[in-house]
């Protein structure tokens, strides 16, 4: 008897993956001109994802500023281009193309707790992103004239009763030492090139930055004194730190350049006009030595020191602050 044949289903074509795309092509070298205000540039900008880095981004391009951006992944656009900064790996040829770059990378500073071993990478990640693009600047045949690079108030450490000024003197604490090292690679940086250190505080924003744990307690009804509650917190809107930022590719400023809002605040006027704006109380009180267990070093760091910075630079360069007091930074954020 002849056996039955069984049919077999044709076979599928093998599913076929994307081609991933092309790498980014380099930009060809640009011929070097005198920046003016009105000038018009090429901007490279490392750490562009973050939350500065977004709203920068915004900004440059509004004023008509052409930007490139640093991604440690493979490029998905044509304004993307890769590199690997802790084996400090970058094209050189990059930064001849480009009129200026800025500096935003590093490890986040609101993570619990600080280890040991974060604490290495908070430091780590600054220094080495910073000496990559430095290195790669020395290496170029023409290297971009501007050079701003992230630093933060950390430098200050705890000095209540002070006005601090970028002519202050450094103080002590673990921010204050990663501060140092960062700087002083930013510092490598060529000698024709205009280097500024942002030395920039807590970044009041929507959504993110230091606002965002604070909102989300004070939503819960746990609006609270943060320690003393007199310890000056230096700072600054979104808007504004971007703002800045735009202001300096084109100013003749360099070095340190305090990036804080025009009008000290302490931490309770601040935590009681998040509260008071979210309708919720504050009625809690959080003491030094809770702090200092709850939150660690991180907390002792960041949240108990009194840093009065002003920006005094900023200020008699002429910019034009958007947000003069926390409380407009504030309102601005939660509207």
């Amino acid at each position: 008897m002849a056996q039955k044949r069984i049919p077999v289903p044709s076979a599928k074509p093998a599913t076929r993956k994307p081609a991933p795309p092309p790498p980014a092509e380099i930009p060809k070298p640009i011929q070097r001109r005198p920046i003016a205000k009105d000038s018009r540039l090429r901007v490279l900008v490392a750490g562009a994802s973050g939350l500065i880095g977004t709203e920068l981004g915004r900004q440059l391009e509004a004023a008509g500023h052409t930007v490139q951006r640093l991604v440690r992944r493979p490029p998905r656009t044509a304004d993307e281009f890769s590199w690997a900064p802790d084996a400090k790996i970058l094209d050189f040829r990059l930064l001849e193309s480009v009129d200026a770059v800025i500096n935003l990378s590093g490890a986040s500073l609101n993570r619990i707790p600080w280890t040991t071993a974060y604490k290495e990478q908070i430091l780590r990640s600054r220094v080495k992103a910073t000496e990559a693009l430095v290195e790669g600047m020395a290496m170029a045949a023409s290297p971009p004239p501007v050079f701003l690079s992230s630093s933060a108030v950390g430098f200050y450490g705890d000095r209540p009763g002070e006005t601090l000024t970028e002519a202050s003197s450094r103080g002590t604490g673990f921010l204050a030492d990663v501060v140092t090292e960062w700087e002083a690679a930013a510092r490598l940086a060529p000698a024709a090139t205009r280097t500024v250190l942002l030395r920039t505080g807590v970044v009041l924003a929507q959504g993110g930055g230091a606002l965002q744990p604070l909102t989300l307690a004070t939503r819960f009804g746990l609006g609270s004194t943060v320690g003393h509650g007199t310890q000056h917190w230096p700072w600054i809107a979104l808007h504004d730190e971007a703002a800045a930022i735009v202001h300096l590719l084109t100013s003749t400023l360099e070095g340190p350049v305090n990036l804080a809002g025009p009008t000290p605040a302490t931490s309770e006027e601040i935590t009681r006009r998040l509260a008071s704006d979210l309708h919720r109380p504050h009625l809690l009180k959080l003491p030094e030595a809770v702090v200092g267990v709850g939150m660690g070093e991180m907390g002792r760091e960041l949240l108990l020191p009194s840093q009065k910075v002003v920006p005094a630079a900023l200020e008699a360069d002429g910019f034009a602050f958007r947000y003069r007091t926390s409380d407009d930074a504030i309102d601005a954020a939660l509207a």
